[in-house]
């Protein structure tokens, strides 16, 4: 079937890229004249973690929001302490992260099962039954460390390539079409899916830690 092979696939592709691949390292750009992340010196220190946990209204019907991601960061820092994953709990780290609401959560999980989850706690269970070595490298690769790149900075970067936490490139693609305002589009490993687009920016903007929401899973792997 080929939703089990995905599931598979997906499984087994992430989790070997664990081995090596969770160090933190300094983000890079395929053009630095394109990436001006913001002077850190001057910034807070509120944590993306304590943005996320702000929300205490737990799985429920709002796509727009983080309540999948919530829960999967929570479950990896449960089951792996010392989980890279922890630096979104430190706001004296500079990053910056990308945000798949629950909706996006849900594509994912259709897309791999060949089924729309019933409810947040349904595609939570889904995500979460890939396994926290799986999980977790997914999450490390929305994170690029050591940047604060705001709505400005993006809109600058077309063409950047983002390092990521799981050791993966993401691009930066600007849409500056005249019909309508600009649109930041990251391009994935993914070659055969949609790549996500960042539909709210400069959360937590201020401090060192800043996200942007996407609308799909940035995939860290090539699925077929």
């Amino acid at each position: 079937m080929r939703s089990s092979r995905l599931l598979t696939r997906l499984a087994l592709g992430v989790t070997a890229a664990v081995a090596g691949a969770v160090a933190l390292a300094p983000a890079a750009s395929a053009s630095t004249s394109h990436h001006h992340p913001a002077k850190s010196a001057a910034l807070g220190t509120s944590s993306l973690a304590a943005v996320l946990l702000a929300d205490k209204s737990g799985f429920d019907h709002n796509g727009a929001d983080y309540d999948v991601l919530t829960a999967a960061v929570l479950a990896v820092l449960k089951a792996k302490p010392a989980s890279k994953v922890s630096v979104l709990t430190d706001g004296s780290v500079a990053l910056t992260a990308f945000l798949p609401n629950d909706r996006a959560f849900g594509k994912l999980v259709k897309d791999l099962t060949g089924k729309a989850p019933a409810s947040e706690k349904a595609t939570f269970d889904a995500v979460a039954g890939l396994g926290i070595p799986t999980v977790e490298t997914v999450l490390l690769y929305h994170v690029v460390p050591g940047a604060t790149i705001t709505a400005k900075a993006a809109l600058g970067s077309d063409g950047a390539k983002l390092t990521t936490a799981q050791g993966g490139t993401v691009t930066v693609d600007v849409d500056r079409c005249s019909y309508h305002a600009p649109r930041v589009t990251l391009a994935d490993a993914d070659t055969n899916s949609r790549d996500p687009k960042v539909i709210a920016f400069d959360i937590n903007k201020g401090n060192k830690q800043i996200a942007h929401g996407i609308d799909r899973v940035l995939r860290p792997i090539d699925l077929p």
